[in-house]
């Protein structure tokens, strides 16, 4: 069975918590690694391995801060990986979390849900100060 993938957040790399049990898959913080391809190597082959025995739903969950041009091109990566996924018949969501205030971020989850054939949230949220 496929283990749990935990990589633990960064200055410039995102935290990444992915469930096989559950099938949620969550990105929080920012990216941009020195070498995105070798920091997203274990995260697009856990989503390859996943893939051949996936949860009954899978929901992933994007709260990112800031990424660059590079970790983009991974993200599409992904998403397009899911949506193989949902395009085999199974249950997808993608989860795409921005500030109100962050219209890039906004922009950015716009741009990728019109590229892919899957269902993707883009979710608002207000940023507090204490």
């Amino acid at each position: 069975m496929i283990e749990h993938l935990i990589l633990e957040q960064s200055v410039d790399t995102p935290g990444v918590d992915m469930d096989p049990t559950t099938g949620v898959c969550e990105f929080t913080g920012k990216s941009f690694p020195s070498d995105v391809t070798a920091f997203y190597k274990p995260v697009i082959d856990w989503i390859e391995e996943y893939s051949k025995n996936p949860c009954v739903k899978t929901v992933v969950n994007l709260k990112l801060d800031y990424f660059n041009t590079a970790s983009s091109k991974i993200l599409l990566e992904m998403f397009n990986r899911w949506e193989t996924l949902y395009k085999n018949g199974k249950d997808v969501e993608i989860n795409w979390y921005y500030p109100d205030d962050d219209d890039d971020m906004q922009q950015t989850g716009e741009e990728y849900s019109e590229l892919l054939i899957l269902p993707f949230n883009k979710i608002g949220f207000s940023v507090q100060f204490i």
